[in-house]
């Protein structure tokens, strides 16, 4: 085991893998992710799934299958990615058992085109769930207006989610309420609420990204010094909206009758600026129950460099207010800022998921070809 990755463990971050396919699967290199970098889940998007199937040859028998059967565009999708996760949940079992549920988890993602449209979440989020068929899966919904519905749902029917695609503290308020409110549905239906889980994705680099080229627009020295500062007291703060909501008497009732905290996960970890340390995003996000969920460069460059230094988020919630306010007073909006990631962020999923779509479509059809 790696002494760095096994330290950011000990501080209480799960270490989840942003990455997923066949061929990491067949190959053993999750399992070894699993043994050498503790890593214990994995998060997916139509992105990963796309980049897969476009360049490894472990899906060509499965989809030459799936042809031969007239599967349509949408049926292989499904039938590929469900397959992955299914035995990625399984790679995990042993450490989801050991854990009582809380690692050892894969996350598979609703088609983002349901993103504005509840009812179709909801029914999606309990097909996959179905179809992937292990307790250990995680369903993704989107954090929009319409999936806070869907989130509530989902939990009350017993199926945990990763909330995900989440910027604004208001937003990650509205989230933790859902999750509430779907714990309370599901005890009072008698649901075991200890088997229902959540995670709630909070997006940390995209904001830096945003408010850096605002900032480099304004050109002042003041704004110069607040780069690389926005998307980390963010996170800061979204710790301490977290702690505050789950120490409510509303989540402490739920908690004492066997529900589980849901865990910030932190999203988007990798460091997209030159100038700004590889790691910044696992190692100044260190906190208690938190999760991290990082591509392979970035769960790397930690293995490799990253010092881990205990706590580094509780108690600076102060700090980071800070940060914000000064960048209002610079004329950033921040509600401007999260209001256009979110909008953004559901046209990147869309956009991956047409890219994932096309790539299905074209071996498909090369599949046809090839009869």
């Amino acid at each position: 085991m790696n002494e760095n990755t096994r330290a950011l463990s000990e501080a209480g971050v799960s270490i989840w893998l942003d990455d997923l396919s066949r061929e990491r699967i067949d190959s053993g290199t999750l399992a070894t992710l699993i043994t050498e970098r503790d890593v214990v889940g994995v998060t997916t998007n139509p992105t990963i799934f796309a980049n897969a199937i476009a360049k490894g040859e472990s899906y060509e028998a499965a989809i030459h299958e799936l042809a031969a059967d007239g599967a349509s565009v949408d049926e292989v999708i499904t039938a590929l990615t469900t397959r992955d996760v299914a035995d990625a949940c399984d790679l995990f079992a042993d450490l989801y058992a050991s854990t009582d549920g809380f690692d050892g988890r894969v996350s598979i993602e609703v088609d983002p085109g349901h993103a504005r449209d509840t009812e179709a979440t909801v029914a999606q989020a309990a097909e996959l769930h179905r179809l992937v068929d292990r307790e250990n899966v995680l369903i993704k919904i989107p954090a929009t207006q319409q999936g806070l519905e869907a989130i509530a749902a989902t939990i009350a029917a017993g199926i945990s989610v990763n909330v995900t695609l989440i910027f604004s503290l208001e937003r990650y308020r509205d989230v933790i309420n859902a999750y509430l409110t779907g714990l309370e549905r599901a005890q009072q239906a008698g649901l075991d609420l200890s088997k229902i889980h959540s995670v709630a994705s909070f997006f940390v680099s995209r904001v830096d990204s945003e408010i850096d080229k605002r900032l480099d627009a304004i050109g002042t020295e003041e704004a110069r010094a607040l780069k690389g500062k926005a998307g980390l007291a963010n996170a800061h703060l979204a710790y301490r909206v977290w702690q505050e909501s789950f120490d409510s008497e509303r989540a402490k009732a739920l908690l004492e009758a066997g529900a589980n905290t849901q865990r910030p996960l932190w999203a988007s970890t990798g460091v997209k600026d030159p100038s700004l340390p590889d790691t910044l995003y696992v190692t100044e996000l260190v906190a208690p129950h938190t999760v991290n969920t990082m591509p392979e460069k970035t769960l790397e460059a930690v293995a490799d460099h990253g010092r881990i230094e205990g706590d580094r988020v509780s108690g600076r919630g102060d700090e980071a207010d800070a940060v914000l306010d000064a960048l209002e007073r610079l004329g950033v909006s921040y509600t401007e800022v999260v209001e256009l990631l979110e909008t953004e962020g559901l046209e990147k999923f869309d956009a991956s998921w047409a890219e994932l779509v096309e790539t299905v479509r074209g071996h498909l059809e090369q599949a046809g070809a090839g009869a």
